[in-house]
């Protein structure tokens, strides 16, 4: 679905004659340039005197904790769910999505079936996936069972920091000891060595999805998402595992690489991906690529979607990252 925002598709008023009021609590160039593109008026965020409020999380949770009172009336919204960490943060979303696994099970549903291998066919939306230290003991099992590079990530954190590699369950000593004085809780993901590369480069997506309701679901995709290319040629070699460059799109890690190109930033809209797979792979490849993406990211919604606080005050545009493997199997990351 397009994504086009306008006034009156944000805030429905009372009459036409009247400006959308936003205020903000957070001086970003690309939100004010926006807001005052299409004409709206700013206030100040310590009154109540606005329509739209785009707020931190910090700033949302005030919002919406009893013990302030505040009460918004019906034409003003917010751009959080109060609960909105049940699908941004790593380890709530892994929890989520397995729980949704059970509940399709239990169910009985068609979207539980397994293949031969025991794994998920219509569900199987992220790589093998475990919470440490809890699962400690769950992931060295599955790792004896199939060992391989696996990519460690900070639960809360994003921009690709405190991310790492490991091939060797030695590996994770040094970190235990850490995470135990940290109280820093991990995932831990199998690596895809074998990601769809261009030009020998590893790349993700980044796609946006608004959702102004979950119950019921309302979405709306963005048109245009982008891909975030490394600055070094891919390799799976273990030689390589210490080189961020290679394995982390991060534009925050790889503009400090020595041929990171300031001028496209290392990107691609999602339009030349799709017109490079369909050159490559052919159209009905880029079609099935595009629809498997769609399916990902509804499923993840409807993986939230009965835990998620749904306030009607409440909307969220969501940034997800996907990665595309070899075979065109998109995953979430």
């Amino acid at each position: 679905v397009a994504l086009e925002l306008h006034p009156q598709q944000v805030v429905t008023m009372a009459t036409t004659d009247v400006r959308v009021k936003w205020c903000t609590d957070l001086e970003k160039q690309c939100l004010v340039q926006n807001f005052e593109r299409r004409g709206w008026q700013r206030t100040d965020r310590d009154s109540t005197d606005w329509h739209v409020y785009w707020a931190t999380v910090a700033t949302v949770h005030r919002l919406f904790n009893p013990e302030n009172g505040v009460r918004l009336n019906d034409n003003q919204i917010v751009n959080h769910f109060p609960n909105h960490y049940e699908l941004t943060r790593k380890d709530h979303m892994l929890k989520n999505i397995k729980r949704y696994r059970r509940e399709c099970e239990r169910e009985r549903s068609p979207l539980a079936a397994k293949d031969d291998k025991g794994s998920y066919i219509h569900l199987d939306l992220v790589p093998a996936t475990f919470m440490l230290p809890g699962d400690y003991g769950m992931f060295a099992e599955e790792y004896r069972r199939i060992p391989g590079t696996w990519i460690m990530k900070p639960a809360g954190a994003a921009q690709g920091r405190g991310i790492f590699l490991v091939n060797r369950l030695s590996q994770l000593k040094k970190w235990s000891k850490d995470a135990k004085t940290q109280a820093k809780t991990y995932v831990i993901s199998r690596y895809l060595d074998a990601p769809l590369l261009i030009g020998g480069k590893k790349f993700d997506l980044r796609l946006y999805v608004l959702v102004t309701s979950f119950r019921p679901l309302r979405a709306y995709i963005s048109r245009e998402g982008f891909c975030r290319f490394c600055t070094v040629k891919y390799t799976a070699s273990s030689v390589s595992m210490d080189n961020m460059y290679v394995h982390l799109t991060n534009v925050s890690l790889q503009k400090h690489s020595d041929t990171y190109n300031d001028v496209h930033g290392g990107k691609w809209t999602l339009a030349n991906l799709m017109l490079f797979i369909a050159g490559t792979r052919g159209q009905a490849a880029a079609d099935r690529l595009h629809d498997d993406m769609m399916w990902v990211i509804l499923q993840s919604l409807l993986s939230v979607q009965n835990v998620m606080i749904n306030d009607r005050h409440c909307f969220e545009i969501y940034g997800y990252d996907i990665i595309i493997d070899d075979s065109l199997k998109p995953w979430l990351i």
